[in-house]
């Protein structure tokens, strides 16, 4: 599908520049896209299956808007209100004629008279009470919309076509939330409280001040940051002066959108609060929940629609000042509260606004609108129940294939990770296919025996073309026998078919991969069926083990030793490359897998109460103390193909 892709994009100060520079990324696997950026770019529909239109209420979008009325396509509504952008269309052009017609055009003649009083300079434009939609729905092919409030909005507009709601993504990032406070002098124990984005009247910011100003009076060492472009008719120096606050409250400015999210990262209490509302969602809303930030909301319009765990709402008019101060209050006083909704708020967006849904989303939606076909908003089933615990006795299972003393030695020291390792991999069936990467035949066994594959295979590194026909019988006198396949998983293709296979277990095999991981990982998706499993492990570079060792002044790796070569034996390849959960999460969604499972544990289960301090160390410093075990479990599905290949985070 050719899709043309009209949007501002950075360095552009806009919201949906840096929101459409996201969805760029997550859906270019997914279309053929041409991005239109500017007016100066030609622009020849007859190129193309469908438009793509990302219509703002500013003059960023005038070129946008213009082309959807001579091309029409799919629009993409932000809000539902775009008189800002038609008067820079009109009036700034000093086009007084067709703006005083396209008011009347949407409301009629009461509205022509009053938009002649606005040309007379009597009064200014009725910029909340008109929004001039009505030309561009008529147009538009289709809309996408972020929210039922606002999907409400746009049929009230008159448009009876297609619409999709389309969460608005989700930005994860990595905040240096200590490095931020540390540049603004604040130490880590002090309540920070900010306000972020343009900072118009409408962000309730002087009901914010007046809540913050009680709360100095029971907390004197709470801070407020203020980050954004000031608004011209809203000075908040003299606000803030008045009210007292200026030992409390800075006002930093606008600031790159790497600065933007470290300032977010330090704050504690984030106050997205906004009325009147036009439906719109907010960037900065989702890059606070994806922080694992506590956040306000106004219970307003799209707001509305997020679940009560993961932000704090609070009602517009008489009480809002006191609500403010009660949450604020709470939150400070009752740190762990804040922590817990900063966690439900990021587990809620990570599985329901992440970005390759999102762009999934939009792409069944283009191909519906452009086939002219029936869109119907697809609900995700729920997995089915394919993983349930093992049968006792699994350990005593697994040591009775030991070949060798070596191999018993190896089985006790990770018994915890290979059981774990088979109760987390999908169960199988008699036609399902499973293979195991690096595989010694330890817990081969049980994928046919426990997990009811009906054909298990192996794979190990070694000369292409190669393959092994194993056979090994148990202690118990219980026969198992498999194929094992040679090749390199860096280099080589695989040596089987598209689609193969149910399910790949890629265990302690990754942090010894020394030139190009992403090529394993693009075939293990070629070779899985859609909807297919991957099972990966691999020790976890940011485990309190690893974090203990480093601030003692040594390695964290978990093997970081050289192997001393030993003559007419083939050398283990090394760890060369040691991974953490959150790089594990980038890698499958790089590779085109949904993460179903991420969990990290013990490779043999044994307290460790000398990791006390460190656990400790990152409480006080308000660090994320999950996912600290040794190994990384990790479960992936497979939902298209790969979406980069060559991710940055990994490849110079």
């Amino acid at each position: 599908m050719r899709v043309a892709f009209f949007s501002p994009l950075p360095p552009a100060r806009s919201g949906i520049a840096d929101y459409s520079e996201a969805l760029v990324a997550a859906l270019k696997p997914l279309a053929d896209l041409e991005i239109f950026s500017n007016a100066g770019q030609v622009f020849d529909p007859s190129r193309f299956d469908i438009a793509l239109y990302h219509l703002g209420n500013n003059q960023y979008h005038d070129f946008v808007y213009e082309t959807a009325l001579r091309h029409p396509g799919v629009v993409v509504m932000h809000e539902a209100n775009l008189h800002h952008l038609i008067a820079d269309l009109t009036i700034k052009r000093g086009d007084w004629e067709s703006y005083v017609g396209e008011c009347e055009y949407n409301g009629g003649e009461a509205a022509r008279v009053f938009a002649e009083r606005v040309h007379r300079l009597e009064v200014g434009p009725d910029y909340e009470g008109l929004p001039l939609i009505r030309r561009i729905l008529e147009s538009a092919r289709g809309v996408v919309v972020h929210s039922h409030f606002l999907e409400q909005e746009i049929r009230r507009g008159g448009f009876r076509g297609p619409i999709a709601v389309i969460p608005h993504g989700a930005w994860i990032p990595e905040g240096d939330r200590n490095g931020y406070r540390f540049k603004l002098g604040l130490d880590e124990s002090t309540p920070l409280v900010g306000i972020f984005g343009f900072l118009k009247p409408y962000k309730r910011i002087t009901e914010s001040f007046r809540a913050f100003r009680r709360l100095v009076r029971l907390t004197p060492g709470v801070r407020m940051i203020l980050v954004g472009e000031e608004h011209p008719e809203f000075p908040l120096a003299p606000l803030i002066r008045t009210m007292g606050l200026s030992a409390h409250v800075r006002v930093l400015g606008f600031t790159p959108i790497e600065e933007f999210v470290g300032y977010l990262s330090a704050c504690d209490i984030v106050l997205n609060l906004r009325y009147p509302t036009v439906g719109e969602s907010s960037g900065t809303l989702l890059r606070s929940l994806g922080l694992g930030k506590a956040v306000l909301v106004s219970e307003v319009g799209s707001f509305l629609e997020f679940p009560d765990d993961v932000c704090l709402k609070v009602p517009v008019g008489a009480g809002e000042e006191d609500l403010i101060f009660e949450f604020l209050n709470l939150l400070v006083s009752r740190p762990e509260i804040a922590r817990d909704l900063g966690t439900h708020a990021r587990d809620y967006v990570m599985r329901e606004c992440n970005w390759p849904g999102v762009a999934l989303r939009y792409a069944r939606f283009l191909e519906a609108v452009a086939e002219g076909r029936e869109y119907r908003e697809e609900v995700p089933s729920p997995l089915p129940e394919t993983v349930a615990p093992l049968e006792p006795g699994v350990s005593e299972y697994l040591e009775g294939w030991a070949a060798n003393r070596e191999s018993r030695q190896y089985i006790e020291s990770h018994e915890t990770r290979l059981t774990k390792t088979l109760e987390m991999t999908p169960r199988g069936g008699p036609c399902d296919r499973v293979l195991e990467m690096g595989a010694y035949l330890q817990m081969t066994p049980a994928l046919r025996s426990k997990l009811g594959y009906g054909e298990v295979r192996g794979c190990y590194y070694g000369e292409p073309g190669r393959v092994d026909h194993r056979v090994v019988t148990s202690e118990q006198g219980e026969t198992f026998d498999c194929y094992i396949d040679h090749f390199d998983a860096e280099r080589d293709c695989f040596p089987y078919p598209d689609g193969y296979y149910a399910t790949v277990l890629c265990c302690e095999l990754l942090e010894h991969l020394s030139t190009d991981p992403m090529h394993m990982m693009t075939e293990i998706n070629r070779v899985l069926k859609p909807g297919g499993s991957l099972v990966l492990t691999t020790p976890n570079a940011a485990s309190l083990r690893a974090l203990t060792a480093i601030l003692q002044g040594y390695h964290p790796g978990f093997f970081s030793a050289y192997l001393r070569p030993v003559e007419d034996e083939e050398i283990e390849a090394r760890h060369n490359r040691e991974y953490t959960p959150g790089e594990i999460r980038r890698l499958f969604e790089n590779a085109g897998f949904e993460v179903t499972r991420l969990e990290t544990g013990e490779f043999r289960e044994q307290p460790h109460p000398e990791f006390g301090w460190v656990r400790h160390l990152l409480d006080t410093y308000r660090l994320d103390a999950s996912l600290r075990g040794d190994g990384i479990y990790a479960v992936g599905r497979k939902t298209g193909a790969v979406r980069e290949r060559y991710p940055a985070w990994l490849y110079a």
